[in-house]
């Protein structure tokens, strides 16, 4: 994990304030001149979160029965597998895309990451810059907007 190459990918994202997660991704698409679409799924087995690119579109599914916060972390953990550019190998993974899209044909399916299926220094790098957004837009940009309703709150 080369922790200057995360930072230099934080100070060039383009951040919605306030942050939204969805927006975030439109963002990230833009940037990359390719859709991508967040999907929620149940029952992901063996992942939390799964990334596929097709020739069309990024595909990212995450697990739809846990908390927002967790559906959040886990998009932003599958969206820094793709700001990263990380490469897959894992034909697990790939039986994963044909459950979930089972009317895609084989070979549109450039490449899947999911949450077990990278090197560790590729799960780590992930998981590092996923931690690093959530601190940047949950701790710096709306901290005024969060005091801002603790004291709205105790004047209502």
């Amino acid at each position: 994990m080369n922790p200057r190459r995360l930072r230099k990918l934080l100070r060039g994202l383009d951040v919605p304030v306030p942050f939204e997660v969805g927006a975030f991704a439109e963002r990230i698409a833009a940037r990359r001149g390719r859709p991508i679409r967040l999907l929620p799924s149940a029952g992901l087995t063996g992942v939390c979160g799964l990334w596929i690119a097709t020739e069309a579109a990024d595909l990212v599914f995450y697990e739809k029965d846990t908390t927002p916060a967790h559906q959040e972390h886990i998009v932003l953990h599958e969206l820094s597998h793709v700001l990263c550019d990380h490469y897959p190998v894992s034909a697990d993974l790939a039986a994963h895309a044909e459950d979930l899209l089972p009317s895609l044909s084989p070979a549109l399916v450039r490449r899947v990451l999911g949450r077990a299926g990278y090197s560790t220094e590729e799960e780590r790098e992930a998981e590092m810059l996923a931690t690093l957004i959530r601190q940047r837009v949950h701790t710096g940009t709306t901290l005024a907007d969060r005091l801002r309703s603790a004291f709205d709150g105790l004047h209502g």
